[in-house]
């Protein structure tokens, strides 16, 4: 598949993965944006120690199950089920479908919460062995992780609402739950912090009132759909089987990344007070650009690779998933650049403030370096995956997802002890890069060409792109006023970001790169839509 001129119109497939991209992306950055000053206000408020460990630890449930959920596993089991009875069924049929699913995904929620509760203490000793041997963090985390575990069935209802929405060509609604979900627990921290012992405890009351928030927000949405329907008891419809064999795997695919984090968390209790916190803060940052990109980009593409696939047009599959890949690393090279070179002045900006000094700074930071390394193959393995699910081959996402996590296990056990925290961020890049390997090698055995060529082209015209961007950074690091106040700081860094990007973009334009064509004209669209389901 040679790559296409930039003077070329996008095909049908990608325009439409690029307006959905526009949609998610839009959302997700609010998200982002507003996870941020979530973040800046928990650690402002409580630092970075054993009480913010606890809370990390008993949120990773939570947040896994919302990533897992929200942004994976349910909505795509769902997409392709919803796709078909849509087609070719009559709607009181589909919405007959959609009652039965609810009902069911209701009791197996609530059932998994109440289980969830009983055995927090032994999930705890499962993610966090090290707590044990601090009985009042411990104690503290199996209460945090009890209060919590009722996020589950909030957002599982949100996330079939997001699958049903998507189908319907509705993304961002569904998209915009995680920002949500960060006002809740803003609100919470800035409301009844001072009200509560131990304050910590906001915190996770934020956590349940903005789980209500996603849901309700995608409310409107379904009610335009006319599909906002009551559950029903109707247990053996035929659509519950095909969409459980669907999420299963689904479950255990997008699990592969989540299981790292757990590894990750698990090592990292036995490590310095605030490790687990380090590596916390550092994946927010990271995350910023993969949410906004990566992820985004895998959920817009996975409704048009499975259209292609019901028509058993592979090869049309296969250029959707080399347009997705080559989209991903026109940002993702200069994104690992910018925040590797600017890490410390980064994490200084957003997190440096009342009991978060310069040496949580220093640490976050070199935590963030090792993880922004493996920007790229985290955001590659999530499009990639969905590749597999749209041809109903989950199960081949889930193998080389466990091979992924035998690597991550492998290279922290290596790193951890030279690196510390930040050994366990480098295996976690390891890992994303196994497995995004592994799934393009599978998937060129299945689909034949993929364009691996145009990729290969697309990354080093990229990396060269970004020889500019990182002598500004290194410039701006030079000439950085010592000890700045917080307003010269955001705007040296802000500066800083914008002519390296400026220098990037024109670098793109000189290398005709024909990915900075198709992101102009995604921006451009946005500029003049309106979000639909908003």
């Amino acid at each position: 598949m040679p790559q296409r001129p930039r003077n070329i119109k996008m095909s049908a497939s990608e325009g439409q993965v690029v307006q959905a991209l526009g949609s998610i992306g839009a959302a997700t950055l609010l998200s982002r944006v507003l996870g941020f000053a979530r973040d800046m206000l928990v650690a402002r408020t409580f630092g970075a120690g054993p009480v913010t460990d606890a809370f990390f630890v008993a949120f990773r449930i939570p947040n896994i199950l919302r990533r897992l959920l929200a942004e994976g596993a349910l909505s795509t089991a769902m997409i392709p089920v919803f796709t078909e009875y849509a087609a070719t069924r009559s709607r009181p049929e589909l919405r007959r479908m959609l009652r039965a699913v609810l009902g069911l995904a209701l009791i197996a929620l609530t059932v998994t919460t109440v289980l969830g509760i009983v055995a927090a203490p032994w999930i705890l000793r499962v993610i966090a062995l090290g707590f044990m041997a601090d009985p009042g963090k411990a104690a503290l985390a199996v209460m945090l992780t009890q209060v919590m575990f009722p996020y589950l069935p909030l957002v599982g209802l949100a996330a079939m609402a997001t699958g049903v929405l998507n189908s319907q060509g509705r993304f961002f609604a569904g998209a915009i739950g995680p920002a949500v979900l960060n006002v809740g627990m803003i609100a919470a921290v800035a409301l009844l912090a001072r009200h509560l012992e131990p304050p910590i405890l906001s915190l996770a009351l934020g956590v349940l009132l903005g789980g209500i928030g996603q849901l309700l927000v995608q409310v409107p949405g379904l009610r335009a759909c006319d599909l906002l329907v009551k559950p029903s008891t109707e247990l053996g419809h035929p659509a519950i089987g095909r969409v459980t064999r669907l999420l299963l795997p689904s479950v255990f695919g997008l699990a592969a990344v989540q299981v790292m984090v757990f590894v990750n968390t698990l090592l990292a209790s036995f490590l310095s007070e605030g490790s687990i916190s380090y590596l916390y803060y550092a994946d927010r940052v990271m995350e910023f650009p993969l949410g906004v990109f990566g992820i985004a980009l895998a959920s817009a593409s996975l409704p048009v690779m499975a259209r292609q696939a019901a028509a058993q047009d592979r090869a049309g599959l296969a250029g959707t998933l080399n347009f997705a890949l080559r989209l991903g690393v026109y940002v993702s090279v200069p994104a690992t650049i910018g925040l590797v070179a600017l890490r410390t002045p980064i994490v200084r900006l957003l997190f440096e403030r009342g009991r978060f000094g310069p040496a949580e700074t220093a640490a976050t930071a070199d935590a963030l370096a090792w993880y922004a390394v493996g920007l790229a193959g985290f955001a590659g393995s999530r499009i990639a995956a969905q590749a597999f699910y749209a041809m109903g081959e989950a199960r081949t996402a889930v193998r080389w997802g466990i091979v992924a996590v035998g690597a991550n296990v492998v290279a922290a056990l290596a790193l951890m002890g030279p690196l510390g925290h930040a050994g366990l961020a480098g295996a976690s890049s390891a890992g994303a890069y196994v497995n995004l390997l592994a799934l393009l090698l599978v998937a060129r055995r299945r689909l034949g060409r993929l364009g691996l060529r145009a990729l290969a082209s697309t990354t080093l015209r990229a990396a060269l792109a970004s020889l500019p961007l990182l002598g500004v950074c290194w410039l701006a690091l030079v000439l950085w006023p010592p000890r700045a106040a917080l307003a010269l700081d955001a705007a040296w860094l802000a500066a800083t970001i914008t002519v390296g990007a400026a220098l990037f973009w024109l670098g793109s334009v000189l290398l005709g790169m024909s990915e900075r064509t198709v992101l102009a004209q995604m921006i451009r669209r946005r500029g003049r839509d309106v979000p639909e389901g908003a």
